[in-house]
């Protein structure tokens, strides 16, 4: 249908599961969320599974189904796709990993984010590595606050790294990485303590992990038959959008944390449908709420995501009298009570075009699981978006 505009905004990590804290309700449920809630009733509302079963249950491969790519045939490691939003070019034979600035206490891990490290430390931080370790096999470069890269040359596919936020405060002798080619791994990171001590601030480590070779993906245009753009705080987002040939938005105050620019992401959404026909709006905010295991924030972040992001996108959408789909999902379930992510399949809602009420009563875990449908193959839900035919689950 031409003129059909899309819509597809995802708060990251938002499903979890019900807590005694929120007298048994999840945090969804808790949240008021007018918005989200509104599209449910008037669209369609069901579960879409975004991590294929073996695989783990991150960020990356939770947005590359929803944009629309499988994981099973296209992913190709978290650092990859955050590299090519950086403009970092992986040399043929070279592995690039996450490189995480973390805060330890010589033993366990206390903080993966570096204490939310400001730009520029991190920056500093970095650039002290690449002082101390870089060498013609080894180069770092700075990313976003925590989250910077690191290349090796040579292939490092076989060794098995955790993410650190996977194990706040756990012991790490049981978590560092082992395999083929582990130990060069290890020896970096051990390393890095030494070059980071020396540094004002709390960081005292580095942590490597998400590794892989060079990726790409066939273009979305090509997949779905629509341009637009990416919005989001974080490179890993980002980067999917520029292998797949999507513009990316950058937009002022916009964190990848509790203090994001919800306001700011819902209006550089409504300037890219103004003149382009689909938006991916992302928004880290209850993802890092769960992370730190505070409810009450994980709360605060997904109704300032309703009234700020959805209720603005939903309210432009309508007024232009065009066709027009709009979906709400988050990318995967990131639990409070364990305070990392699930590979449980995840509720989504859509309203629009040749989309008829399910009478869902607002948008919950629980409702989606009740209404359907249940898409065991989450990453075909970009195409059920696109495609203009009446909604057929």
């Amino acid at each position: 249908m031409p003129g059909l505009k899309i819509a597809v905004l995802v708060p990251d990590g938002a499903a979890d599961r019900p807590l005694e804290s929120l007298q048994g309700r999840t945090p969804l449920e808790a949240a008021r969320t007018p918005n989200m809630d509104a599209i449910a009733e008037s669209g369609a509302l069901g579960t879409a599974a975004t991590v294929p079963p073996g695989m783990a249950p991150g960020s990356d491969v939770a947005n590359l189904a929803l944009m629309g790519y499988n994981p099973a045939t296209h992913y190709g490691g978290r650092a990859p796709i955050e590299a090519a939003n950086l403009g970092i070019e992986i040399p043929d034979g070279w592995t690039a990993f996450r490189c995480n600035l973390v805060v330890t206490d010589g033993g366990r891990m206390l903080d993966y984010s570096g204490g939310h490290i400001g730009q520029a430390e991190a920056a500093s931080s970095m650039h002290a590595l690449e002082a101390a370790l870089g060498d013609a096999s080894t180069r770092f470069f700075t990313g976003k606050s925590y989250r910077n890269i690191l290349l090796l040359d040579g292939d490092f596919g076989e060794v098995r790294c955790t993410p650190p936020h996977d194990i706040t405060g756990r012991p790490m002798a049981g978590y560092m990485p082992t395999g083929e080619g582990s130990a060069r791994v290890c020896e970096l990171m051990d390393r890095s303590r030494e070059v980071l001590s020396r540094l004002v601030g709390p960081v005292d480590m580095m942590w490597l992990w998400g590794q892989g070779g060079r990726m790409s993906l066939e273009p979305f245009e090509e997949l779905y038959g629509v341009t637009g753009s990416v919005i989001s705080a974080v490179d890993l987002v980002c980067g999917i959008g520029k292998l797949a040939g999507l513009a990316t938005v950058s937009v002022p105050g916009a964190t990848a944390y509790l203090d994001t620019d919800y306001a700011a992401k819902g209006r550089a959404a409504i300037e890219v449908l103004a003149g382009e026909d689909f938006v991916f709006v992302h928004v880290e905010a209850p993802d890092e709420a769960s992370h730190m295991g505070d409810p009450a924030e994980k709360v605060k972040a997904i109704e300032r995501f309703d009234e700020k992001v959805v209720g603005p996108v939903r309210a432009h959408l309508a007024s232009r009298g065009e066709p027009f789909r709009i979906c709400v999902a988050p990318d995967h379930p990131t639990l409070i009570s364990t305070r990392t992510h699930d590979g449980a399949a995840v509720p989504f809602a859509v309203e629009g075009e040749g989309i008829a009420a399910s009478a869902a009563n607002g948008f919950s875990e629980a409702e989606a699981l009740t209404h359907g449908p249940a898409l065991d193959e989450g990453w075909k839900l970009m195409g059920m978006l696109t495609d203009p035919s009446p909604w057929s689950p």
